[in-house]
């Protein structure tokens, strides 16, 4: 799968993004009444247009309900599955996620790609890769939702060494720092039992359901400068994409 290049987030992604950070914290009670298309458009000083593709995003990750004539209103956890709807169908979604939740990264050595990435890999992965590991939770206080792992190639080594390990999204210092542009984005979603490692990262029990998300990051001349390896509980993550038919 790619994934659509998108270096910010469009209006109606980050308002969908604050909303939703607010849904999850507790802010609005199961049941209760949503603000308005108007007050809403008047606290962001957005277009309605802008607003009802927000509240779209949020109805398709079932956060919330709306009904015409009736409003829009939060539905409770238990018909969420108490599980974190995230939408990660382009870059800007992916940056989004990323200001709604936080982690620190640590390193985790320096060699060749684990074979059991490289072999997942349909692109040139040789050349030494820095590993990064970090343990992501929602901002406020929360069980673990991801254990990812970066890898950095030694193309981008004197960037590496200048990253901000608790600063979030590592692949945007790596646009500034390296001065390389990212061209395309591919993933891989497989759902796959964890580890010992995963496990414990993610306070789990060992052999556990998790949904592992493998991300390459292409520069604009197709080289890999980046890949990820996350694992998302499967109890507590769901993967959120939307589809436009023309036509």
């Amino acid at each position: 799968m790619t994934v659509t290049r998108d270096r910010e987030a469009p209006r109606y992604l980050q308002v969908a993004g604050e909303l939703r950070a607010e849904i999850l914290s507790g802010k609005f009670a199961a049941r209760d009444q949503f603000p308005t298309e108007s007050e809403l458009c008047q606290r962001y000083g957005v277009s309605r247009f802008t607003i009802r593709e927000a509240l779209r995003r949020l109805q398709n990750e079932g956060l919330i309900a709306r009904k015409r004539g009736s409003g829009t209103v939060v539905q409770p956890a238990a018909a969420r599955g108490g599980t974190l709807h995230q939408p990660l169908s382009n870059v800007g979604e992916i940056l989004q996620y990323a200001r709604d939740t936080h982690v620190t990264y640590e390193p985790r050595g320096r060699g060749d790609l684990p074979r059991e990435i490289s072999e997942q890999i349909g692109e040139d992965t040789s050349g030494a890769w820095t590993c990064f590991r970090g343990v992501r939770s929602p901002q406020l206080d929360g069980q673990p939702i991801a254990a990812t792992d970066a890898y950095f190639h030694e193309s981008v080594d004197a960037a590496v060494e200048r990253l901000d390990l608790g600063a979030g999204t590592l692949f945007s210092q790596i646009e500034q720092l390296a001065g390389v542009s990212i061209g395309k984005v591919t993933q891989d979603i497989q759902a796959v039992a964890a580890s010992a490692d995963i496990a414990q990262a993610l306070d789990l029990k060992r052999g556990s359901p998790v949904l592992r998300i493998l991300r390459c990051y292409l520069d604009a001349k197709g080289r890999v400068f980046e890949i990820s390896v996350s694992h998302h509980p499967g109890d507590r993550f769901a993967y959120s994409m939307h589809i436009d038919v023309d036509g």
